[in-house]
């Protein structure tokens, strides 16, 4: 159940950190309270998780996924460029979520 709290966790750190670059410096009031909603949620279930699982194996997770899908929705969404490197260093925070999640 912890790891699945930690999954839902990270997909809030996504969409607080891709609602950033809508709220425009916190300058337009729907946005800015959906991130600031998804900021404390994230931080509240990752929270939960520590519960039971090492810190430094979820931090590392809950990061992980953040810049994951905030990458891969930076490419798809606000069109930033999908070069093979940045697809390749995804790919390396992919394989590092994987292993961690493996050993922990």
């Amino acid at each position: 159940m912890a790891w699945a709290i930690l999954f839902i966790a990270g997909l809030l750190e996504i969409g607080w950190a891709i609602g950033l670059k809508y709220t425009e410096g916190f300058s337009r009031l729907v946005p800015s309270v959906l991130t600031l909603a998804a900021m404390a949620g994230s931080i509240i279930l990752l929270g939960l998780a520590l519960k039971t699982l090492p810190i430094g194996t979820a931090y590392a997770v809950w990061t992980g996924i953040g810049a994951v899908g905030t990458a891969a929705l930076g490419i798809i969404l606000l069109g930033e460029p999908a070069t093979a490197m940045r697809l390749a260093s995804i790919g390396l925070i992919v394989s590092g979520i994987v292993g961690l999640k493996l050993v922990g």
